[in-house]
């Protein structure tokens, strides 16, 4: 069955959902300073930083359309592939480390269903520090064609909010947008036992796009 995101137009753009708290009140400022810049010198003065402000919001929001890869795993989030751990339970955590210039959407991995979708409190020190295994995180569980699937959204430093798109019970197509971490973070998946890690520390990953197993 031909996935719902494939025909959308290359090259198109949105803005991500969840980011109107912080990307409307910087836009309002700036159109206002700029409003007024003609008037007045000192308001001219603080447009620069104001436009340049919401032209940057605009650019982390953003959410572009995706061709979606064909494949059993691809990867949940734009970034840079940080570890590659063995778990006990025969499981492979793959860390996707996602910088402030990265798009900040993630989706979901596999096709499926969401069984769970849990908030767990938490710091908020840098996604790429070792102490951030203890940061704000949503995990997600997804019942999938590979059995079930953990997914982990972690809030860095300055991504103090993740906003998930779907509730529990919910049935994903592979590469449907599930939510939103603001700003840098991390993005953590597990890879059950025998299924084979095709990425390697330090590669760039695509959300949609990358492929994380190897047939």
């Amino acid at each position: 069955m031909p996935h719902s995101q494939t025909s959308a137009p290359r090259g198109r753009v949105r803005l991500a959902r969840g980011a109107s708290p912080w990307l409307l009140p910087t836009v309002a400022t700036a159109a206002l300073s700029l409003a007024r810049a003609r008037r007045s010198r000192s308001a001219a003065v603080i447009a620069v930083p104001t436009t340049a402000l919401a032209a940057g919001m605009l650019w982390f929001f953003r959410d572009p359309e995706r061709e979606i890869t064909q494949g059993r795993v691809i990867s949940p989030a734009d970034g840079v592939v940080q570890s590659i751990m063995p778990w006990k339970d025969g499981r492979t955590r793959v860390a996707i480390f996602m910088s402030p210039l990265n798009v900040h959407v993630n989706r979901a991995p596999l096709a499926g269903t969401v069984t769970s979708v849990e908030h767990i409190p938490g710091g908020f020190v840098p996604a790429f520090n070792k102490e951030s295994e203890n940061n704000e995180r949503v995990v997600w569980h997804f019942d999938t064609e590979l059995g079930d699937i953990e997914m982990v959204q972690i809030a860095g430093a300055v991504a103090r909010r993740i906003v998930p798109y779907l509730p529990q019970g919910t049935k994903v197509e592979q590469g449907d947008r599930i939510g939103l971490i603001r700003f840098g973070s991390r993005v953590d998946i597990y890879l059950p036992e025998g299924v084979e890690v095709a990425v390697e520390v330090g590669q760039t990953t695509t959300a949609g796009v990358t492929r994380i197993d190897r047939d």
